[in-house]
């Protein structure tokens, strides 16, 4: 009668020709990848630089407006209130204010005509100036939406509709960081082809990816380029994708 060897000796035969296996499968993974470095005449990489910037121009936009029953009396308040509210960010420092058009809009009411309908009727006018300021003195034109509530004592009410901080240095900043990404991708090439025994040779192709534009220390993206106009303190993020020669 024969006797069948022991379980635990059978499972141990297994494992070990499962360990075999798997130190085979990765040997020829990784010759294959090695073979592959080796035999190839050019290395693909992807560099990046970042950079950390202060916007150097901002951009306010505000408007205040007057009614009156009749159009004309309420386009000669405008025009009074439009030189009160110039004079006063004129003595904060603005050099430049844009007058934008005058938005005009009907003041209405709901009423009763003789034969006790419902209508609508015209009551006055609402006139609405836009003005825009542009300036490279950041600091002062930031601080423009609290103290013009001085104007309140005048009668004006200056509503702000926000700030938006640009950088208008960004074209100069991309050609430079095109240089450092590049730079970068030649690095991480150089790693790549010391560990398969190769050198790199010259740089074939760059093509400079998408810039994105985010608030300080933000990483997001976007297929067409983040341009953030809302913080002060910005980042700017290039990529540059390369093709180099292998010695």
């Amino acid at each position: 009668m024969e006797n069948n060897p022991p379980r635990p000796h059978l499972f141990g035969l297994l494992a070990g020709l499962f360990l075999a296996a798997g130190l085979c499968f990765a040997s020829i993974v990784f010759t294959r990848t090695w073979t592959h470095l080796h035999e190839s005449q050019v290395i693909d990489v992807t560099g990046s630089a970042r950079k950390n910037v202060r916007s150097d121009l901002v951009v306010w936009r505000a408007s205040f407006s007057v009614d009156d029953e009749a159009l004309l009396n309420a386009h000669e308040k405008l025009k009074a209130d439009l030189e009160k509210a110039s004079a006063f960010l004129r003595s904060k420092g603005v050099k430049e204010i844009t007058i934008l058009p005058v938005q005009i809009r009907e003041i209405t009411a709901r009423a009763k005509n003789d034969d006790d309908e419902a209508v609508t009727k015209r009551i006055g006018y609402r006139l609405t100036q836009r003005i825009e300021i542009r300036s490279s003195d950041v600091a002062v034109t930031t601080s423009l939406g609290t103290e013009s509530a001085a104007l309140l004592s005048e009668g004006i009410a200056l509503v702000s509709d926000g700030l938006e901080f640009v950088y208008t240095k960004a074209s100069e900043a991309k050609v430079e960081m095109m240089a450092e990404a590049t730079k970068d991708a030649r690095a991480r090439a150089e790693q790549i082809a010391t560990q398969g025994g190769r050198k790199i040779k010259e740089l074939r192709t760059a093509r400079m990816g998408v810039v994105q534009i985010n608030p300080l220390y933000s990483s997001a993206t976007s297929w067409e380029g983040n341009n953030d106009t809302s913080s002060l303190e910005k980042t700017i993020t290039t990529t540059v994708s390369a093709t180099f020669a292998l010695d």
